[in-house]
């Protein structure tokens, strides 16, 4: 099997150019042969993630983002089902309300992210406020180029702290989010989460594509790297991402706890 996290890595200090990757491209990986490796690779995450739990000193931070129909979903369904729930939390980030509103963008991000021992995953994130707020001009230029920095800084500082963050950047073209709008409209089990404004934020596609752009280029940092993973084949994207979730994992080395005592010593009448 091939590193395809080297491949798919965005090094820090790299220039991103969306135009010249193809959301296709399989890196030579055949789909029968893929789908029989990740049926592997869910189990090394079951195995890998019980270690990180039994451990409880270090925890892994998952980030989701693409356009509109990237397969953030189908990520979680596909590649996430391998964790155990009772140590991973999918938190989801609608528009703020409530409470979120009332505080700094961050702050409801800091409250999701993953206690020791546990996988947090986020579909959409803290980055919404450099894509989407920016796209729709929501605050100012000079207050969403501050948040860079900021997010880059809030990253470290967690990384810091033991959470290990892995961020994967889900690329689609347009024409294969037509196909799969147009497969949510016919399919009646999917239909409900289509709406008229997924059409509406089609027109903003290249802008779209200069915020993920600037977003992934400026914050793929060694301790929070991005990936951007070619998602059109999404048997493709989930073998990818568990690959790059299983390296992370294994990266860090994990080892269950020593026991509390001398376990030779134990008797049972």
């Amino acid at each position: 099997m091939r590193d395809l996290g080297a491949e798919l890595l965005v090094k820090p200090g790299t220039k991103v150019r969306l135009s010249k990757i193809d959301p296709s491209n399989t890196h030579g990986q055949q789909k029968a042969v893929a789908e029989a490796h990740l049926t592997k690779n869910l189990d090394s995450l079951s195995v890998l993630q019980h270690r990180l739990y039994a451990e409880s000193r270090r925890s892994l931070l998952i980030v989701l983002q693409g356009i509109d129909a990237g397969g953030k979903d189908g990520t979680v369904r596909h590649v996430m089902s391998g964790f155990n729930p009772q140590g991973a939390n999918v938190t989801s980030f609608k528009v703020p309300a409530g409470a979120e509103k009332q505080h700094d963008y961050l702050w409801r991000i800091h409250n999701a992210v993953p206690k020791n021992g546990e996988i947090g995953i986020f579909n959409r994130s803290h980055y919404e406020d450099v894509l989407v707020v920016r796209v729709h001009n929501l605050v100012p230029p000079t207050v969403w180029k501050q948040r860079y920095n900021q997010i880059n800084n809030f990253e470290q500082t967690l990384a810091e702290n033991g959470v290990h963050i892995v961020k994967f950047f889900l690329y689609i073209d347009r024409d294969e989010q037509k196909r799969r709008f147009e497969s949510r409209i016919e399919d009646p089990a999917k239909n409900w989460k289509f709406s008229q404004a997924d059409v509406e934020e089609r027109k903003y596609w290249d802008d779209y594509t200069n915020a993920f752009e600037e977003a992934i280029e400026r914050c793929s940092k060694p301790w929070a790297p991005w990936y951007i993973i070619p998602a059109n084949k999404k048997w493709f994207r989930n073998l990818a991402v568990s690959e790059i979730l299983i390296h992370t994992l294994e990266g860090m080395k994990l080892k269950y706890p020593k026991p509390a005592g001398d376990l030779s010593k134990i008797q049972f009448e």
